[in-house]
């Protein structure tokens, strides 16, 4: 036999003696309660229509009755069965930029920080579609190959920071040809991108790379993380406090813009959607509510062992022996009683 939720034996192992011990410190408190009332041996002549037995199978009853309900809640399985499990969704492709303008703290607590609080809240969503991860910068690359692993996804991702690319710059083009590749390149469909970045491409071509997605049948969602009005990029020493901000050949303090205009282009031209980031992420449940009308293909089929499920059994017992204690009076029957006056004048 098996034990589907092994927390409610450790319950049960708990719970039972403690109202063993529950149960006998009441009978002994009721005992000491007659002899101090009066004469023990009088006091039970004066309840002869009571019945101390009764009582005590009542109690028994009532743990019986605890007993099987807590061991059917623990699931207990006999048996096992082979069944196909068959998953369906769509490939998505997230493709994070990682530039050294994503450090700008205009969203807290950066761009990039920011960023990768969007992608794991989305991998949380995912229900049997596959994933993978692109980082970019100056060159991109896979970071993560399409799987449905979430976990590993979620590793991969934990490991993204602006050291990862060290060619600088933002290559967004560059970032979706490489993410167009990532894909089944045999299928036109079932294929999203997500693309979140702030938006300031270096001579890419991200429009032309739209165009070469949308006719892979890739839909491109873009999340535009940062403010149009703009935000210096700190530089901070070893201890993490700011040292200053950067600045350009010039001498001038670089000032990171969102370029959303660029963004919303790249999503129409693929039919997707641009959305700007916000704190309570709602843009994600727009996005996933979206994927989800999506057609989807299966992505996988195996079988897999499930085990038989026995619980009614064991709840059914329960049952019985609540309703029998529910319905045991404690009180002897007439015929007992007379029986027992009888016995007492006798003496």
């Amino acid at each position: 036999m098996r034990i589907a939720e092994i927390d409610f034996i450790y319950v049960l192992l708990i719970l039972l003696p403690l109202l063993i011990v529950f149960y006998w410190f009441v009978f002994r408190m009721k005992k000491k309660a007659k002899e101090r009332f009066g004469n023990l041996a009088l006091m039970e002549k004066l309840s002869l229509s009571f019945n101390p037995k009764k009582q005590r199978w009542k109690v028994v009853l009532i743990l019986l009755g605890i007993f099987f309900l807590l061991f059917s809640l623990a699931r207990p399985q006999l048996g096992t069965k082979l069944a196909l499990m068959k998953r369906e969704g769509v490939d998505i492709v997230i493709a994070i930029d990682v530039s050294f303008s994503m450090m700008a703290e205009d969203i807290k607590p950066n761009r990039l920080e920011k960023a990768k609080q969007e992608v794991n809240g989305l991998i949380s969503r995912m229900r049997g579609d596959r994933v993978g991860l692109v980082a970019f910068a100056g060159v991109p690359f896979v970071q993560c190959p399409l799987t449905l692993d979430y976990s590993a996804a979620k590793l991969f991702l934990d490991i993204i920071d602006v050291n990862l690319i060290p060619q600088p710059g933002t290559a967004i083009g560059d970032a979706i040809r490489t993410s167009i590749e990532a894909f089944n390149q045999k299928e036109r469909k079932y294929k999203v991108l997500i693309l979140l970045t702030d938006g300031e491409d270096h001579d890419s071509d991200p429009l032309g790379a739209a165009e070469e997605a949308a006719k892979e049948g890739i839909r491109i969602y873009a999340i535009g993380i940062g403010s149009v009005r703009g935000e210096p990029i700190p530089l901070k020493d070893s201890q993490g406090r700011v040292s200053g901000f950067k600045k350009d050949t010039e001498g001038s303090v670089v000032v990171s813009r969102l370029d959303e205009v660029t963004l919303q282009k790249i999503a129409l031209t693929t039919g997707g959607k641009y959305y700007h980031a916000t704190s309570g992420e709602m843009e994600l449940d727009k996005i996933y509510d979206e994927i989800s009308k999506m057609e989807k293909k299966e992505l996988e089929g195996r079988l897999l062992t499930q085990y038989e499920d026995r619980y009614q059994y064991f709840l059914l017992l329960s049952v019985i022996f609540l309703t029998i204690e529910f319905l045991l009076s404690e009180r002897r029957s007439r015929k007992a009683v007379e029986g027992s006056k009888e016995k007492t004048e006798g003496r």
